[in-house]
């Protein structure tokens, strides 16, 4: 009825002013002298004139009357309820949201029944508490009739809940968007504004996007803030400040690449002159890595003679196996530095970059503390041997992780196998292990430029003093 009376408002407002225009063409016309140049000039300019004036006029009227006739058409009669659904729609941010709107809208002010129901897993998210939408004989129907795979869009049921093409012989509607049905039951369907039916669609499905972004955003917050809990456990797992020790100063630095890290490191004194100095990376990343260094931590931590070096990865080996983890394994250094013998004994298992930074008659050196076991955790342990170094006064000890040395530049280059790399920590040995490493640290990300670092950096630095 509101279409038809729209229709017939603005076909009487395009007559009556194509009729206005006409007469003024007509007056203008009239008024124009034969030969008269100027004349004809003025009559053009008035008639171009005349017919923009009425062209916006035409615009403006049928705007107004568009926006009254919409206003009766959508928020009087029936439709007024779906029109109020809309609207409720556009603030609903979850699930919660829209139940609640279904509820005190469509159920109570409409008396309509609802069924929302999740086609991918044939699950009914929600129903009215009614007897039709709590039959079983009526979800059955709707799964038979509306499989996973309809097609998006608005469509009529019929008694029979089978669907019809006449919204005047309907009693009830559903709507499909991305395998979600959402069924209103409604006896008097047919006096519904048709037009109203495209407008609820699309609210719907910009509902249904919106609920699903926050959903996520809710979902990542709260995993951040678990994860965010786990780096904290694992933080902790670290020395929060390195022990005093006699003749032995000692400064570490540690970046994961993400929340939770492989990388681990520790200073244990065992005697006063004898300390446990351990670095390690854990294959892979994430939570699996997160656990096994924990593990590794505390193995180490608990060991009553940590002396007995080759027991200590032996123990490593076993707890790191009875995880039953698939392909977790890790390398590791262990070296216990002797400040009165003046050694350093240790057990490199793969780990690559180990070294002594010792002072020479023609400068600082680089000797290696080569690898000498096998990896930990994934593999049967060979016998473990213990090496040995002699250590001066001056001599730095750097432990790092393949995040230092693996660090490549634009061409592809790696730190590691560079003379810049070489040249800094030997120009740096001079200094105090914490500046050491600001200056290795420094190289590093001077060296990645402005690219995403690929690994956890860790570093662990000890200096022989005097």
């Amino acid at each position: 009825m509101y279409q038809r009376r729209r229709l017939f408002a603005l076909v009487s407002v395009d007559i009556a002013l194509l009729a206005a225009l006409i007469a003024s063409t007509l007056v203008l016309v009239s008024g124009v002298r034969r030969g008269d140049r100027l004349s004809y000039l003025v009559a053009g300019v008035s008639g171009a004139l005349v017919f923009a004036t009425f062209a916006s006029i035409n615009h403006l009227v049928s705007s107004r009357l568009n926006d009254v006739f919409d206003h009766k058409t959508l928020y009087s009669g029936e439709t007024a309820l779906i029109t109020e659904f809309i609207e409720r729609l556009r603030v609903c941010y979850s699930l919660d949201d829209f139940y609640e709107a279904i509820a005190q809208v469509l159920e109570q002010k409409g008396d309509c029944s609802v069924m929302y129901i999740d086609r991918s897993k044939d699950y009914v998210l929600y129903n009215s508490p009614d007897r039709l939408t709590c039959a079983q004989s009526t979800l059955d129907t709707l799964s038979l009739n509306y499989a996973e795979d309809w097609r998006r869009g608005i469509y009529f049921m019929g008694s029979d809940l089978g669907v019809v093409t006449d919204s005047h012989t309907a009693r009830g509607f559903f709507l499909v968007n991305d395998k979600h049905h959402l069924y209103v039951f409604c006896r008097y369907t047919r006096l519904f504004d048709s037009t109203i039916f495209n407008r609820l669609f699309d609210e719907f499905c910009r509902f249904q996007s919106r609920s699903h972004t926050i959903a996520d955003l809710s979902e990542i917050s709260s995993l951040s803030k678990e994860w965010q809990q786990l780096a904290d456990t694992q933080q902790s797992f670290l020395p929060a400040v390195m022990p005093r020790i006699d003749h032995l100063s000692v400064a570490a630095y540690y970046r994961p690449l993400v929340n939770v890290s492989g990388d681990y490191y520790s200073v244990l004194p065992i005697t006063p002159s004898k300390t446990l100095l351990m670095l390690g990376d854990v294959s892979g990343k994430g939570l699996a890595a997160a656990l096994v260094m924990g593990l590794v931590m505390n193995t180490v931590k608990i060991m009553e003679d940590k002396e007995d070096l080759p027991k200590m990865i032996k123990a490593v080996d076993k707890a790191i196996k009875g995880m039953k983890l698939q392909d977790k394994y890790t390398v590791l250094f262990l070296g216990i530095v002797d400040t009165e013998r003046m050694t350093i004994r240790y057990i490199n298992a793969s780990m690559s970059d180990p070294i002594i930074i010792t002072k020479s008659p023609t400068g600082y050196r680089i000797k290696p503390l080569t690898s000498n076991c096998s990896l930990v955790g994934i593999i049967d342990l060979d016998d473990v041997d213990v090496a040995e170094q002699r250590l001066f006064r001056g001599d730095v000890i750097l432990m790092a992780s393949d995040g230092v040395s693996e660090v490549m530049n634009e061409e592809g280059v790696e730190l590691g196998d560079t003379q810049l790399y070489k040249d800094t920590i030997t120009s740096s040995a001079k200094k105090h292990p914490k500046e050491f490493i600001n200056d290795v640290e420094h190289l590093v990300f001077t060296y990645n430029g402005d690219k995403k670092l690929r690994d956890d950096v860790t570093m662990l630095v000890a200096k022989v003093e005097g």
